[in-house]
């Protein structure tokens, strides 16, 4: 396994079991550091191998199984294709399958962003996925590898629950697992919009739209959804924009008052400007001209 995927592994341990590895060898694992011996093995593997050795079990035809093979038997047996078994028919072998034709399950597997700590780089030899509480970890191996073919070599689970909601409340957020699951081939989760520079962001929208018209998509949503509340219906009196209502009738009349009224207020000013000056007033609809006074006024 690659260093970035030991170290991976080492980090997603469970807390017991650090602490429990920590007080048994003394050794403080650091962040970015791993446990992991000198042929990848964990630290319960190696005393898995030691264990058996010492009680005489790991005879093999060739004398005592080493290390590195016995770890490549027991990653052959733990990723195995199950449901299927070898068996020997009119002296040839043939591949049967065990069980009974099943089904894909109905549930969501949710893919998220790893949790990565702020100044530490991203680890692409893991994945992160909220499911629901009833999977298993099996099901979670066997889900990727039959559906994805995805290999992975751990798994660690965890659940979340929700905030107990006072009494006759409805509950908003429900309970989930999280799974962390090691790769053997590196995963790198996509970049969000937000830690790309600008010409980045724009291709990679150009590329989204051109691919599964976004706005389109979202400005059609809108439209539904207003003619889903009776926005858009002309049969709606009350919501109808060219409907003449009240408070419509009383806004046109506050407008056409506040013009009158400037209008008005500028030719009395321009007037009171022209008396000033001692010009004629000359109004459009008498040809009486109207002289000036012969002292000027001045505006109140």
């Amino acid at each position: 396994m690659p260093e970035a995927a030991l170290v991976a592994r080492t980090a997603s341990t469970p807390i017991a079991v650090r602490a429990r590895r920590e007080k048994k060898t003394g050794r403080v694992i650091k962040p970015g550091e791993t446990d992991a011996t000198f042929l990848g093995l964990t630290p319960s593997d190696h005393a898995r191998y030691l264990r058996r050795k010492a009680q005489g079990l790991l005879s093999h035809r060739d004398g005592d199984e080493s290390e590195k093979k016995w770890h490549e038997r027991q990653n052959k047996q733990r990723s195995r294709i199950r449901g299927m078994r070898t068996v020997t028919r009119d002296g040839k072998q043939e591949v049967e399958i065990v069980g009974q034709t099943i089904y894909l399950p109905n549930v969501v597997f949710r893919l998220v962003r790893n949790n990565t700590p702020p100044g530490e780089p991203y680890n692409p030899y893991e994945a992160t996925f909220r499911i629901p509480l009833s999977i298993t970890k099996t099901d979670i191996r066997s889900y990727l590898l039959a559906v994805y073919g995805v290999k992975t070599t751990y798994i660690r689970t965890d659940i979340y629950r929700p905030a107990i909601p006072r009494r006759g409340a409805p509950q908003t957020k429900t309970a989930y697992k999280r799974a962390v699951v090691g790769l053997v081939e590196p995963f790198y989760y996509p970049h969000r919009l937000e830690e790309m520079d600008e010409k980045a962001k724009e291709e990679r929208t150009k590329r989204l739209e051109d691919a599964f018209q976004v706005a389109e998509g979202k400005e059609t949503q809108k439209l539904m959804f207003l003619r889903l509340t009776r926005e858009l219906s002309t049969n709606n009196k009350i919501k109808n924009p060219m409907a003449m209502t009240r408070a419509a009738i009383l806004a046109r009349v506050s407008e056409r008052r506040k013009l009158r009224e400037s209008t008005v207020e500028n030719v009395v000013v321009d007037w009171w400007q022209k008396r000033a000056e001692g010009q004629t007033i000359q109004l459009e609809d008498l040809n009486k001209p109207i002289s000036p006074p012969t002292t000027p006024a001045t505006p109140p």
